[in-house]
């Protein structure tokens, strides 16, 4: 199966194509960059790049992976529209990728805890206590303080694996785990995650841990504003 992926939600800025057979995952083509912002002018041209590199027409994937978070609430949108605009004009199934699952992935399924800095006091995260290869996350992604994150981490395995960008957060309370603070999960993690899915199952619909930190506006454009009293 070849797979196009692509990842706005994090730190990076990706679009990759991959053969992925079984377990066995080989990159035709790849654009990855670190990028806080500018997504929306950089993906269509890392996408068509990373289709050259691999002597391939976008005509040739069978399958489109996106991340659907948690992240950042405008990366987010970016690759989602990106990926289903492209879908539908291709006429391919789109699959939805978790962040917090293809950060996990990344470390070839070691890791016990996926954690992104989500700022404002608290990491959005995902804990696998017997490790991510072949074992079961024990919840669903959560919006978590640190202390309540903490408290968590503190219950894992000496010398388990935290992954992602809040992963340095608990280096000082916690110095017996390694720690891969990644800026975004691996185009490989992704392209293997996106081959597996069930698209009946993993829809491209974001997934939002809390509101966004930008309040909506308080009336129309045009509107008077209201009479003080």
């Amino acid at each position: 199966m070849r797979v196009l992926v692509v990842d706005t939600a994090l730190g990076l800025c990706t679009a990759g194509v991959f053969e992925v057979s079984g377990a066995t995952v080989r990159r035709l083509g790849l654009r990855s960059e670190p990028m806080a912002k500018g997504h929306s002018e950089r993906l269509a041209g890392f996408a068509r790049d990373a289709m050259a590199g691999a002597g391939l027409t976008f005509g040739a994937i069978d399958r489109i992976g996106v991340t659907v978070g948690p992240g950042s609430f405008t990366g987010l949108r970016v690759g989602l529209a990106f990926a289903q605009g492209l879908g539908a004009a291709l006429d391919r199934p789109v699959v939805g990728i978790s962040s917090l699952d293809a950060l996990a992935a990344s470390d070839e399924g070691d890791a016990a805890a996926a954690v992104i800095d989500a700022r404002r006091g608290q990491v959005y995260a995902r804990f696998w206590p017997q490790g991510a290869s072949g074992g079961v996350a024990d919840g669903p992604a959560e919006a978590l303080s640190l202390e309540a994150a903490s408290e968590r981490i503190a219950g894992l395995p000496s010398g388990s694996v935290l992954i992602g960008s809040g992963a340095v957060l608990f280096a000082a309370a916690f110095p017996a785990l390694s720690l891969a603070p990644l800026a975004g999960p691996a185009p490989e993690a992704l392209a293997r995650l996106a081959a597996a899915a069930d698209p009946t199952v993993s829809p491209p619909r974001p997934l939002y841990l809390r509101a966004p930190d930008a309040a909506p506006p308080t009336r129309l454009p045009g509107q008077a504003r209201p009479a003080r009293p």
